[in-house]
């Protein structure tokens, strides 16, 4: 048996070994262009100001300078509170946003509920059409009340209908006869959403968990909205960020105007650091989730 297992396997013939070789070649220069433009920002962030403005930007830094970095770590203790309150924000609206978002998407999928193409088209039609700026802030001011509010930064992202259609054409592809069987032994809605749904959807959960993340880890926009100044301990970490990389633009645009030496101020490898800075955490948080967000990505797709 064991020579008649080794007698099937045929061997690898040379055309397949120069494609494969071909193959890895490319996927290694593609690799490695993905991996340029955040090369060309860390050698940004550690460039002097003034190398960049004669030379532009390099994949070598002309002269070394890690200015741009002691600046953002002047006030380490405000920048660690901005990190809080985005990691707070982020970890709340995800799982907050992904249990509604998946408990929605489980009723839409659902055969059992008769208005469910209905009730659809008026999530859809929701992000079609919108009451406008105007409207949106002074509902959520004046009525609900979220001026000044760690809720400002959470509720007004918490529910994305493309995130819901996506959950929604993952759960459709769990087979019907599993739903028919529990409910056969007597399983509420409540109990085949928990016990059935959920773990067959960890694919399309993780998937759209990771966009919720994005949404809340780079949202500045409502902080800007919602927040005044003298409320600096809700910044989250991309407007606290903006506002340094803000002052300095506006520091160096009016010692140009004065007609004096420019601001020692590194705005532009600031932007660059600001980067770095941001986006550290999701890079790293990345790899765990990436088998489940290309396995979710390609069923979401299929099956919409």
């Amino acid at each position: 048996m064991v020579g008649a297992k080794y007698q099937c396997k045929k061997p690898i013939g040379r055309d397949r070994v120069i494609f494969n070789i071909i193959s890895y070649i490319i996927l290694a220069v593609l690799s490695g262009a993905c991996l340029l433009p955040f090369l060309l920002v860390l050698s940004g962030s550690i460039s002097e100001q003034y190398a960049i403005s004669l030379h532009g930007y390099s994949l070598v830094p002309k002269e070394i300078s890690f200015e741009a970095y002691k600046m953002l770590f002047k006030i380490p203790e405000e920048l660690l509170r901005a990190y809080g309150v985005t990691i707070f924000v982020t970890v709340t609206g995800t799982v907050i946003g992904l249990w509604l978002t998946s408990m929605a998407a489980y009723v839409l999928a659902n055969r059992d509920f008769r208005y469910r193409y209905q009730v659809s088209f008026f999530f859809y039609f929701t992000s079609v059409f919108g009451g406008g700026l105007v409207p949106w802030y002074i509902f959520n001011t004046k009525y609900l009340h979220f001026h000044n509010s760690i809720i400002a930064l959470i509720l007004p992202i918490l529910i994305n209908v493309t995130y819901l259609l996506i959950l929604k054409s993952y759960m459709m592809s769990i087979p019907e006869s599993l739903y028919e069987s529990a409910k056969l032994d007597g399983a509420g809605d409540f109990r085949i959403y928990i016990s059935i749904a959920l773990p067959l959807s960890k694919a399309g959960l993780a998937t759209v968990g990771l966009f919720i993340a994005l949404n809340y880890w780079n949202d500045w926009y409502n902080a800007m909205l919602y927040l005044d100044e003298g409320r600096r301990d809700l910044y989250p970490l991309q407007y606290f960020l903006n506002n340094i990389l803000t002052k300095a633009q506006a520091m160096n645009a009016a010692a140009a105007r004065s007609g004096i030496p420019a601001s020692d101020v590194p705005s532009e490898p600031m932007k660059l650091a600001m980067t770095v800075v941001a986006t550290g955490p999701i890079i790293l948080l990345y790899p765990f989730l990436q088998k489940y967000f290309v396995k979710g990505v390609t069923i979401g797709a299929v099956k919409g």
